[in-house]
């Protein structure tokens, strides 16, 4: 078995989801935002502040570049924005199997309306924002995933099985 790989949107579950697979499984899990956050030495608030989106999307694709030489049999969770650099998604495919988590806005709004750490979110209607970039980014998932999972209104138990069920 190849690395299992989860993308959506922010709020969607992608790290707690990759947490509890990891323990099923018996892998070990990444999180490419801790990855980049680790390497940077600071918070990737304070990367989008000083440096902007930009320079943390080049730093997805060398993370996506460095796993791929690296790491085999592990639960990868990345970045919300990760998938929209059509390098990136090619390089999603060439790490492992895609599973795409995906939620509807009102479900992740209800899970962030209180979250300051999302650069993405501040200021304005956080919930149009979050409809808005969904809309923007849902083909780009789509093209991303092998899988694609509909999250809303499940338990994490009936998302890891639908995963597991679906890994090849």
């Amino acid at each position: 078995m190849g690395n299992v790989i989860l993308i959506g949107f922010m709020g969607c579950g992608k790290t707690t989801v990759g947490l509890r697979l990891s323990y099923r499984l018996r892998r070990a899990v990444i999180d490419t935002d801790k990855e980049i956050e680790k390497e940077e030495k600071r918070a990737i608030s304070d990367i989008f502040a000083t440096d902007g989106e930009g320079y943390f999307r080049d730093k997805e694709t060398a993370c996506l570049q460095k796993l791929i030489e690296s790491t085999s049999n592990q639960i990868i969770s990345v970045g919300g924005g990760l998938p929209l650099r059509e390098e990136n998604r090619r390089l999603l495919h060439e790490l492992g199997q895609v599973f795409y988590l995906r939620a509807k806005g009102e479900t992740i709004y209800e899970r962030l309306k209180d979250d300051t750490t999302r650069p993405l979110l501040q200021g304005g209607d956080p919930l149009t924002k979050i409809e808005t970039l969904l809309q923007e980014r849902d083909s780009y998932y789509r093209a991303a995933a092998d899988v694609v999972i509909a999250v809303d209104g499940k338990s994490f138990s009936e998302i890891l099985d639908e995963i597991e069920k679906n890994i090849t």
